[in-house]
């Protein structure tokens, strides 16, 4: 048996997977679909239930001075002013002149670069996908705009949020009076986002509506660059140690003052090696006081926090630690992702960290029209179900089709309840890694 995993995983290969075994759906499928949005099916939901319990555990539920909130979508149009997004969450943009195609300008130009005067050299004799001329790079604002209210006028134009960073940051003053909070302390979120990408693509990994889990850590700026150093760190290690990721599929890349965010003076994003190449997954940004001190002039209020220590007055400097939902599950199923060949036949498997699993269990009678091994085989269920509640039945189709299914939607462990079950009280049990199979007493499950 052959155990190695693929050089490079495919991206039709996931994508496949992810439909047929029931995590990610097109949305809208039946009407054609809609660019840039996915709806996640009831084994895709299990997964990101799992990794947002994973996230939450480690940042709040362990720490004592970080707390959870859960922000409107729609919020006051001020907060994107003050945070610069109304003037500066821009992407550079260009158009098929002869069909109104649009297109990420730094994607065809072969750059990371939002300046429209390079962009625009670079493009100058390069014609469109379709072979016809391109329009001048221009930017485009990706918030997405709505109305509240019966009336659509300026007065009522509001923004679905781009970021769930944004509320953290109006919500400072509430959770640290309300918590008695003192600096260093963190405000955690886990929420929908939305951004119109001119171009979505590569599946789940950029998408115009998506899932972040954002913290901010809220400190004295002399603390910065040790606090800085710490949520690296934190990043890295969660991947490794709570989600299985393997370490080769990481790497750091660290911003460039081009490649920085308007409020951050530093950023290092850890990439993952997505089926389309190492890609940004999680990102750690020191956004100095940029937030608060904008939010403080626009509002009117003042956020400087007192230091009963030091007897001195602050705005806290601010080490944000943002990773998409979706992109972390596609990074999971990606490192989890292998094909093995068994007797001669290729085998799908996913080799999730069971924990991530969407069943730890399948259980599964022999023969389903054995009234003795059904009757049997729903006891042992009935027991896997009440100790752990992730647990699947499974009797359609023989049972190494059954086999080739679990592995496939990642699944630990297979339970058979076969005729020596119902007489020495013994299950076989079968490892999805290794495909071994051994006996083991009911009791002991």
């Amino acid at each position: 048996m052959s155990n190695k995993k693929n050089s490079a995983v495919k991206m039709e290969s996931i994508v496949s997977l992810a439909k047929r075994r029931g995590f990610i759906f097109q949305a809208s499928e039946i009407y054609g679909g809609l660019a840039g949005f996915w709806d996640y099916g009831p084994l895709g939901v299990e997964v990101m239930n799992k990794l947002k319990a994973e996230w939450w555990n480690e940042v709040v539920t362990k720490s004592d001075n970080i707390y959870g909130v859960d922000s409107a979508i729609i919020q006051n149009p001020k907060l994107w002013e003050a945070s610069g997004h109304v003037s500066s969450f821009t992407d550079p943009m260009v158009e098929d002149v002869k069909n109104g195609k649009r297109y990420r300008a730094d994607q065809l130009a072969g750059v990371d670069s939002t300046d429209l005067n390079e962009l625009k050299e670079l493009l100058l004799d390069k014609k469109s996908p379709d072979g016809n001329q391109l329009s001048e790079p221009r930017f485009f604002n990706m918030m997405m705009q709505t109305w509240i209210g019966p009336v659509q006028d300026n007065s009522s134009v509001a923004y679905l949020r781009p970021e769930t960073a944004g509320s953290i940051f109006t919500n400072y003053e509430n959770v640290r009076e309300t918590m008695r909070a003192k600096i260093p302390f963190g405000i955690a979120q886990i929420g929908k986002a939305f951004r119109n990408e001119i171009s979505p693509r590569d599946f789940i990994f950029r998408v115009r509506e998506l899932e972040q889990m954002e913290m901010q850590f809220f400190i004295n700026p002399d603390e910065q660059e040790k606090t800085y150093e710490y949520w690296r760190n934190f990043a890295w290690k969660f991947l490794i140690e709570n989600l299985g990721i393997s370490e080769e599929n990481l790497q750091w890349h660290e911003h460039d003052e081009k490649e920085r965010a308007h409020y951050a003076v530093a950023a290092h994003d850890i990439y993952f090696n997505f089926p389309q190449g190492f890609k940004e997954l999680w990102g750690t940004h020191n956004r100095t006081d940029f937030d608060l001190s904008n939010h403080q002039r626009v509002s009117g209020k003042n956020l400087a926090y007192f230091d009963e220590t030091a007897h001195k007055r602050f705005l806290p400097y601010v080490v944000e630690s943002s990773v998409g939902l979706g992109r972390m599950l596609l990074a999971v199923l990606t490192d989890a992702y292998h094909e093995e060949e068994i007797n001669g036949e290729v085998r799908v498997v996913l080799k999730l960290k069971p924990e991530l699993a969407p069943y730890l269990y399948a259980v599964s009678p022999l023969l389903k029209n054995k009234p003795g091994l059904v009757s049997k085989a729903r006891e042992v269920y009935e027991i896997l179900k009440k100790k752990y509640g992730s647990v699947m039945w499974d009797d359609n189709g023989n049972i190494g089709k059954r086999y080739r299914r679990q592995d496939e939607i990642g699944t630990p462990n297979c339970v058979v309840i076969d005729f020596e079950t119902l007489e020495k009280n013994t299950v076989t049990v079968r490892n999805r890694d290794t495909t071994e199979q051994k006996r083991v007493s009911i009791d002991e499950l």
